[in-house]
């Protein structure tokens, strides 16, 4: 759920470098933003966030109990509706990956300016996927080759691959094919939510849609949200891979 419009955004800031930590904390509670708590460690930081229900966890992908991709799993199981923005040193390929696809919904290198970094936190709460220059299109990249069904070796974070055409892609408006006994069906999306979601997937901000729609952009944010709401996805960036997924975009 989004926060209130006039209530400070809780942060649970968590990170092994205590100096690094704090500072960061601080930097937040200067900023505007209220820091619900901070924590050293993967077991700290589940313990925090249960106690706090935070809307945004920053945190550390190399913690020295268990992964920040650990991590962000058991947060988001305990509270779908929390925001995960992971904030490392790490811009290898595959620790990226292994973050977005446990469902944090961004991802910042270090280097980042803290102006970046408040920026990021902020979009994150908002439910849109943030990611240093650069990583979205590895991101986009591999959720397309999933989406293929390539097996093919990646050459690193520099050679996105490519989803292997042949056939038209299902519609995100039907009800995805199985037969009975498979399980549930994929909910139906109006016109309006597909279109959006087809924007979304191509990476355009809330503004940019609302603008080339004609609609204002809490209207666009809305069906984003009830979108969200009928695929039981917890952020933009698992909405951006079902869209991949589906052939959208």
């Amino acid at each position: 759920m989004y926060p209130e419009p006039d209530a400070p955004l809780r942060v649970l800031v968590v990170d092994d470098h205590p100096i690094w930590r704090h500072g960061v904390a601080t930097g937040l509670e200067e900023a505007g933003c209220a820091v619900a708590g901070t924590a050293g460690d993967g077991a700290a930081a589940l313990r925090v966030a249960a106690a706090t229900r935070p809307g945004v966890v920053l945190l550390d992908l190399n913690l020295p109990d268990m992964s920040g991709a650990e991590v962000t799993r058991h947060l988001l199981a305990a509270d779908p509706a929390v925001r995960v923005l992971i904030l490392s040193a790490s811009g290898e390929r595959q620790d990226v990956l292994d973050a977005m696809t446990a469902g944090a919904t961004g991802y910042l290198v270090k280097s980042a300016h803290f102006s970046e970094l408040l920026a990021a936190v902020r979009s994150t709460a908002a439910g849109e996927a943030v990611f240093t220059p650069g990583l979205a299109g590895l991101v986009l990249g591999e959720y397309r080759r999933l989406a293929s069904g390539s097996t093919r070796p990646r050459g690193g974070p520099g050679t996105p691959g490519r989803a292997a055409s042949g056939g038209d892609p299902p519609a995100a408006s039907q009800p995805a094919k199985g037969t009975p006994g498979d399980g549930p069906v994929t909910p139906r999306l109006t016109d309006r939510e597909t279109e959006v979601l087809r924007l979304v997937a191509k990476g355009m901000t809330y503004p940019e849609i609302a603008a080339l729609l004609v609609l204002s952009p809490r209207t666009v944010q809305n069906h984003v949200q009830n979108t969200l709401i009928k695929l039981q996805l917890h952020n933009k960036a698992q909405l951006v891979r079902y869209a991949m997924e589906q052939g959208i975009g």
